[in-house]
Parts: structure tokens; C-alpha cells; sequence
């Protein structure tokens, strides 16, 4: 099977991608590993975006919502009827395994395929790999990376590691369900980037004691009924615990990014090499599109600044 592109990525920016590519009647297909945007479809149950339904359209199609910030629900309706309306070409539940170039052309063999492709645009996104605590105890049943809803914890004594945005709405909708919520914050504050009709409120509810939080502090160890952690004072502390939510963020596949043999930056961020311009890696042909772009700085890159992307490989392509 040859394409004049493959898209991997199944995301709202794999599938803005191929609205463009299809707009310049280039072949293409979208490959994604999971479902139709298969990160949006594993957030929370209960989540509301930050960016308004307007931020969030692709290709200029309209995203109605009945809410001044659209829920997880919505966006999930809105993709699904962008990909069907559009007859995109996409193959779900199928994963790139190995890529290999030879000359100008790609050969992608996934877990149901094999295609040819001049270009490839990865827009993976970031969220398939939590950042770990790297504590002794966290491959305890007790430790989740990903957070849905909170009935399971109702009645529970719950750890939320972390003050982002999924932390602190995972701690507010457990506490308003019944469950008994301590947040462990490595630094002095609840984080700024937090949504800001959210941040006041986890704010006053630790603040009146309804969840408690311990800042500048750090997991030290986990265990079956019980969570270890070094306080603002350098002392170790123990609490009655029955599920802990580290929910620390996350990062893009940067193993995958190297093995198609693309430049990272060798500090902390591993910011891929790629033309600002063009999107086009030091790879020729391969091309990145979305928060992937971003390496380790996740928060830079989100839909509404980087749908962009779309017209500008492809632009680059014809």
C-alpha cells in the first residue's frame, strides 16, 4: 500500500492532518494504536477542557457546545463527527512496530500492515507514559498513573500526587464523593497553570482542612495500607492509605522518536530537532505535528496552537 503520506496518530491533529492532506487530494491514512482520539477518550470522565469549543474546532468546522468550556463528551462527539462526516481514512486499533528508509521512501509495518510513504507526520501526543515516582511500592494494584472517576474511591483514604490540573480535579471531585483526599505537592503551591475557576476552589477546600496537602514534600515509599513521605522539614511521615493517584504528568514516546532517528535536545526538555517553519524533522520526509513538538515541556503545545501545524506540513509537502 502506497501513500504520499502516513499520519501516525490518531488524535485531533493526526486527524486535522489528514483533513489538509485530503483537501490537497494527496493519499494518506491515519494509523492509530487505539480508538478515535484515544487520548481524549482515556481523560477523565467528568473533565472540561480549558480552551473554549471555538480553540478546539480543526479545519475550520464548527464545534457547538452548550458549555462556555466544552467537556470530554463533546469533544469526543465533535471528533467522531469530524472523522465519519469527512470519511477519513483511518485504521484503528493498529500499531506502527518498526519504520525503515531506504532512499526517499518510508516502509511502516505495523501490527496489521505494511505501507510505502514518501512522508511521515508522527503526531503522537504525550499522554501513554506517565512520569513515574520511581518509589519502592508504586507497581503496588493500589498505584494509578490515570485517573477516571470517582466513585471507585468513595470511602477511601486517597494519596493524589501532584498540583497540575488532573491532580487537583481528581482530588476535588473524590473529596465531593466521599473520599478522604490528602494531596502530597513537591512544591510550595498549588500549580499556576491550574484552570483558574478550579484553582480557588481546591485552594479554599485545603484551606478549611476538607483536603489535606502537604507541600514541598516527596513519596518516599508505599506501601499495602500505609504511604511514606519526607515533609517540609526533611522528616519522614506515615498516613493510613488505601489507593494513591500519581498523577505526576506525562511524556511523548521519545524511545519511538530515536528509533526513526530523530535529533533530541540532550537536556531535561528533549525538544525534537524540526523546522519551525515546515514542521520537518532532521529526518527528510518525517515531520512532527502537535504536543510532541514540545518534548518534555507538554504544556507549550495543545490543540488550539498547534492545529496550525496541519497546513503547514502539508503546505511543505506539495
Amino acid at each position: 500500500m502506497n501513500y504520499d503520506i502516513v499520519i501516525v496518530g490518531g488524535g485531533p491533529i493526526g486527524l486535522a492532518c489528514g483533513l489538509e492532506a485530503k483537501k490537497r487530494n494527496l493519499s494518506y491514512v491515519i494509523i492509530e494504536k487505539g480508538a478515535l482520539v484515544n487520548s481524549l477518550y482515556h481523560y477523565p470522565a467528568n473533565m472540561t477542557f480549558f480552551s473554549s469549543s471555538e480553540k478546539l474546532e480543526i479545519d475550520g468546522i464548527p464545534f457547538i457546545s452548550k458549555n462556555a468550556k466544552p467537556t470530554k463528551q463533546e469533544a469526543l462527539e465533535y471528533y467522531r463527527r469530524v472523522a465519519t462526516s469527512n470519511d477519513l481514512n483511518i485504521n484503528l486499533f493498529e500499531k506502527v512496530e518498526k519504520v525503515n528508509k531506504s532512499k526517499n521512501l518510508f516502509k511502516v509495518k505495523t501490527s496489521k500492515a505494511t505501507y510505502q510513504t514518501k512522508n511521515i507526520i508522527v503526531a503522537t501526543g504525550f499522554y501513554d507514559i506517565p512520569n513515574t515516582l520511581n518509589v519502592p511500592g508504586e507497581n503496588l494494584e493500589k498505584v494509578f498513573h490515570y485517573y477516571n472517576d470517582p466513585h471507585y474511591f468513595v470511602n477511601q483514604d486517597v494519596v493524589v500526587v501532584g498540583a497540575s490540573n488532573s491532580a487537583v480535579d481528581a482530588a476535588l471531585e473524590i473529596y465531593r464523593k466521599g473520599g478522604r483526599v490528602t494531596m502530597i505537592v513537591r512544591g510550595n503551591d498549588i500549580g499556576e497553570r491550574v484552570k483558574y475557576w478550579v484553582r480557588p476552589d481546591i485552594k479554599n477546600r485545603i484551606d478549611e482542612g476538607s483536603i489535606k496537602a502537604y507541600f514541598n514534600a516527596e513519596i518516599t515509599r508505599i506501601k499495602k495500607d500505609a504511604v511514606e513521605f519526607k515533609d517540609e522539614n526533611d522528616e519522614i511521615q506515615q498516613i493510613k492509605n488505601d489507593f494513591v493517584l500519581a498523577l505526576t504528568g506525562y511524556k511523548p514516546n521519545f524511545e519511538f522518536l530515536e528509533k526513526l532517528g530523530v535529533k533530541l535536545a540532550d537536556d531535561q526538555t528533549k525538544i525534537p530537532e524540526y523546522n519551525k517553519q515546515t514542521m520537518e524533522t532532521n529526518v527528510k520526509g518525517l515531520y512532527l505535528a502537535g504536543v510532541i513538538c514540545g518534548g518534555m515541556e507538554t504544556h507549550k503545545w495543545f490543540i488550539e496552537n498547534s492545529r496550525i501545524h496541519a497546513k503547514m506540513i502539508v503546505e511543505d509537502i506539495c
